[in-house]
């Protein structure tokens, strides 16, 4: 009777693991949006970056935050967030640079006192609550003023760590949560309220909303438009000192944002607040030459695989990425490495995670085996952190056909591009170096090649490592699922 039940339960969890792993994605996500053509001037480039300076200090310079900010203050009919971290959790670290979360928090009150009819809608992750065990005190505060709040649904997401889910989903997800104080120690803020073992056990399912997306109305040149700006950076205390980056366009763009954001919060089981009709029908959307798309979870994956494998000899890819992971991305920048395409890559040392130190899995794995592999046309440094991240994901590629920038929220990892995570990226392209296009490279330069007295990045040799055991354990971590990359 005991084998009995044992084969009962082992056919039950291998049957719930797979259809989690492989269960039908909600209405809306792993979208290749429209191809629209917007003028050179509705596209612009931002960045936060981190140096050390002459002194050993590090500094920061950043311009995406204030840039968000100054878009919510001149809004006055729509304004729509999705955020992946909007919390003041650091960790073990005990300062912060910016207290960001606040102030978007004190700017979205005060923007819904003096504008009581304008209509804000703010989608995020469920981590900001701890996934239901803790109770955040800026989404509290932004409800009470009237703000939207949308949490979004894990449980309808794909599990990308299915040797663990499927026993949650079997016998723990049945439990619920709760926000009162618990037992364990809280792993997102060492000063802050203890957790729930339920809590723990939510959070091992390793599954985000992890878009960073902004949408306000605003007046361009005298016209009215609906501006989205897309980032790796989070309104998050913790994140505050990070490098990262932001591509806004203006035009058109806004309507393929306004569809997927719907479909966040219909699969959530929440009603989404609409822009008004009348204010929809006054945008002025101006054609250009310049390319914009929105891509969403693994159609990113597709177009990145896919942009790589069209370099050939002398063409360039240049890439700025926290976490470099997926093997289709790997395979492809080897193969295109020995067709002759130049390559530079800028990773984060993943030693740094709010105070706490990291093994350097996965990147340093990762840019040994392709150097390993390379031959002579791949170049990586790494950025120069100093308790901050290197977290932009951005790549930008120059062909005879000309320049494809993809910029966005989602690192280049099986979790993030496999359908698992929400993330949304834009595609760019245009037959010439456009403003927009040449900032980022500008960033980019600045940040490989250092100016005298900021020390953006460090050479290869700097976090070289050749630990045959963390090579294993990337792989498994990759192909499995038992990590938070």
């Amino acid at each position: 009777m005991i084998k009995l039940v044992i084969k009962f339960i082992l056919l039950a969890l291998i049957i719930v693991g797979l259809y989690g792993l492989f269960r039908p994605l909600p209405e809306g996500t792993n979208v290749t949006g429209e191809v629209f053509r917007v003028p050179t001037s509705s596209v612009t480039f931002y960045s936060d970056v981190s140096y050390v300076d002459g002194q050993g200090n590090r500094q920061s310079e950043q311009e995406i935050f204030d840039k968000i900010f100054e878009m919510i203050e001149g809004a006055k009919h729509y304004i729509l967030l999705d955020f992946f971290l909007y919390n003041d959790f650091l960790g073990t670290a005990t300062t912060s640079y910016r207290k960001l979360s606040q102030e978007l928090t004190d700017l979205l009150v005060n923007k819904k006192e003096t504008h009581p009819e304008i209509k804000i809608v703010f989608i995020t992750d469920s981590i900001n609550e701890i996934y239901g065990g803790y109770e955040s005190s800026q989404i509290k505060e932004i409800r009470k003023a009237g703000v939207d709040v949308i949490i979004t649904d894990l449980r309808k997401l794909r599990d990308s760590n299915p040797l663990y889910s499927a026993w949650w989903r079997t016998f723990f997800q049945w439990f619920g949560n709760n926000n009162r104080e618990g037992i364990v120690g809280n792993p997102f803020d060492s000063r802050g309220q203890k957790l729930s073992i339920r809590t723990y056990l939510s959070l091992l399912n390793f599954k985000a909303n992890h878009r960073k997306v902004v949408m306000v109305d605003a007046q361009v040149g005298g016209e009215t438009k609906l501006s989205v700006l897309v980032t790796s950076a989070n309104p998050h205390d913790g994140s505050s000192a990070h490098t990262n980056t932001a591509l806004k366009v203006d035009d058109f763009l806004w309507k393929d944002v306004l569809k997927s954001e719907r479909e966040v919060a219909n699969f959530s089981g929440v009603p989404f607040l609409e822009p008004d009709s009348d204010f929809l029908d006054s945008i002025v959307d101006i054609e250009g030459n310049v390319s914009v798309q929105l891509i969403t979870e693994k159609k990113i994956q597709e177009k990145v695989v896919e942009s790589i494998d069209g370099l050939s000899q002398g063409d360039t890819l240049d890439m700025a990425m926290f976490y470099l992971s997926d093997r289709k991305v790997i395979r492809a920048l080897k193969k295109a490495d020995k067709r002759g395409a130049v390559i530079r890559i800028l990773l984060d040392p993943n030693k740094d995670a709010f105070g706490r130190k990291k093994n350097g899995v996965p990147n340093r794995s990762v840019a040994r085996e392709l150097l390993k592999n390379s031959e002579g046309n791949t170049k990586i440094r790494w950025c120069n952190t100093l308790g901050e991240q290197c977290h932009s994901k951005l790549l930008l590629i120059k062909t005879e056909e000309g320049y494809t920038t993809i910029q966005g929220s989602a690192n280049l990892t099986r979790r993030n591009i496999g359908n698992y995570n929400l993330e949304t990226n834009i595609i760019l392209e245009s037959d010439e170096l456009v403003e927009g296009v040449r900032n980022a490279y500008t960033y980019f330069n600045t940040v490989w090649e250092n100016e005298p007295g900021h020390t953006y990045s460090l050479e290869y040799a700097s976090y070289k490592d050749e630990s045959l055991l963390k090579v294993f354990l990337y792989h498994f971590m990759e192909r499995v699922g038992t990590s938070s990359f």
